[in-house]
């Protein structure tokens, strides 16, 4: 269902942590983050000015795409394995892929609509501002490369500690999508998981968990501390809601991911897209940081 933690392990195998690239892309990532934690107070300004998004949504209503989602999408393909009969393994991945990939793009249709009728501003409250995409682009790029290293570290703890738990054998597998783009030689399903990777997964992923969760979350921390920070007695307040809204959404992503070794970097990962969301009020940010990660991911497992 998830492609955003797809073969990351196998990125890092690929390159080689000690290899000139990888090292390279840590260094410029760790003194962009250095940075940025210097310019920020250590994070603790690093919201201070952003706002909320101003919406009617209900607290209940960003699950209603989500059910729809795993509801459907999981009867649709169980129906149509009954009725397609016998077919070749790659076949009956590239039917429940294409299935997938139908599923999704309705749900994203369903989203649109939904917050078209919620937020203020339409569309580009939600943050889908076609005018701010060539900005977007650009800091999609800075914002992953300083949050990669981070990955990189959830990755070395989790080996380390699954060492430690479940013995020396303990490994971090690789995404079942790209078992198939490296199992099946078929064009047809490389092309189809592809799409999927760039294109569709990060579109409705962030469009549901930062654009419908995250924001809901926050509305609620909203109502419960209407009055902005002013002084650091008052604890949780407005700025704080950014940050809280964006662990809690955090936290849900991970959890719909089945695959448990892969949640503490893909929770490091989702920490940056739902901060690139409040920071910059623009949902393109996000979908481009997850599209450029599977895009990375995808390179890697082709060229081994």
């Amino acid at each position: 269902m998830i492609f955003c933690m797809m073969g990351i392990f196998q990125s890092l195998k690929q390159f080689g942590l000690g290899g000139i690239v990888a090292g390279i892309l840590c260094l410029a990532g760790l003194i962009i983050f250095a940075v940025w934690l210097l310019k920020t107070s250590w994070g603790r300004k690093s919201l201070a000015d952003s706002r909320p998004r101003r919406n009617n949504m209900p607290f209940y209503l960003p699950f209603v795409p989500l059910f729809i989602w795993v509801i459907a999408g999981s009867l649709a393909i169980a129906i149509a394995a009954k009725l397609a009969g016998d077919l070749q393994q790659w076949q009956k991945a590239f039917l429940d892929n294409f299935i997938y990939f139908v599923t999704a793009i309705a749900v994203t249709v369903i989203v649109i609509i939904l917050a078209r009728a919620t937020f203020a501003r339409r569309l580009k409250g939600f943050g889908l501002n076609v005018r701010t995409i060539h900005k977007d682009f650009l800091a999609a790029v800075i914002n992953l490369l300083a949050t990669w290293p981070l990955v990189i570290a959830a990755l070395i703890v989790t080996m380390f500690f699954g060492k430690l738990i479940y013995g020396q054998d303990f490994a971090i597998e690789q995404h079942e999508e790209l078992e198939l783009i490296t199992a099946y030689p078929q064009l047809p399903l490389r092309i189809l998981i592809v799409v999927l990777a760039i294109l569709v997964a990060p579109l409705i992923e962030e469009m549901l968990f930062r654009g419908l969760f995250q924001t809901m979350i926050r509305s609620v921390l909203e109502i419960r501390n209407p009055k902005p920070v002013l002084n650091k007695a008052e604890g949780f307040q407005t700025r704080h809601s950014a940050w809280l809204s964006i662990l809690i959404s955090s936290a849900l992503f991970v959890i719909v991911h089945t695959d448990i070794a892969h949640w503490p970097a893909l929770f490091v990962l989702s920490l940056c897209l739902g901060y690139s969301y409040e920071k910059s009020g623009s949902l393109f940010r996000p979908i481009f940081i997850h599209s450029f990660f599977n895009v990375v991911t995808i390179i890697a497992v082709l060229n081994q």
